[in-house]
């Protein structure tokens, strides 16, 4: 947090408390992995309207970081539906099956619906900003970043503070001491 501050990207409000993030995590079904969780309540990111880095820029989301003290509680939950929606969207239209998941139906119906019940079992991510998510992996920390698109996933920091060095300063992704390894089941079988 300190980080965000430093570099003046947005306003920081003051940090959740305990009960609130215990709120947040009984109301939406998750945990905070436990960085996350200090991250949240050393202070709450304040969407800002992006500057454009180029002319013409269209930002995907306008307000990328969750507002989870006062945010809508549906689009709290369209943030963290979107990993697993994305996957069901590439099995349905883009013909993605996951390996784990044995043998394909061979309808798309029976496809979608054996990997929704599949998709019940993986560990959840949790948004960090934008399309940006940690997972949701309690009492654990030091999770690469992941840029969850779809099926499309990479990564975009060591760990969280990685990722807020690289995305708010002039260090991308890839760039400068670069072994990320994922850390949970099925998602980092998707990187």
């Amino acid at each position: 947090m300190r980080r965000l501050r430093l570099r003046s990207v947005c306003v920081v409000d003051p940090g959740l408390t305990d009960s609130e993030l215990d709120r947040i995590e009984r109301k939406f079904g998750f945990r905070f992995a436990a960085d996350h969780r200090g991250f949240l309540s050393a202070g709450l990111p304040v969407n800002t309207r992006p500057q454009p880095r180029e002319p013409g820029v269209i930002h995907t989301h306008p307000e990328p970081w969750p507002d989870w003290r006062n945010g809508k509680r549906d689009k709290l939950r369209s943030l963290l539906d979107w990993p697993r929606k994305g996957v069901l969207f590439d099995v349905e239209h883009n013909g993605f099956w996951y390996d784990g998941w044995g043998s394909r139906p061979s309808g798309t119906a029976s496809a979608v619906a054996t990997a929704t019940s599949m998709l019940a079992q993986v560990p959840k991510m949790v948004p960090v900003y934008g399309h940006r998510y940690l997972p949701g992996e309690p009492r654990t920390f030091g999770h690469p970043v992941l840029s969850i698109w779809q099926t499309d996933i990479i990564y975009y920091g060591l760990n969280l503070a990685d990722y807020i060095d690289r995305k708010f300063s002039r260090l991308g992704p890839g760039e400068g001491s670069w072994e990320p390894e994922a850390s949970v089941e099925f998602w980092r079988d998707l990187v």
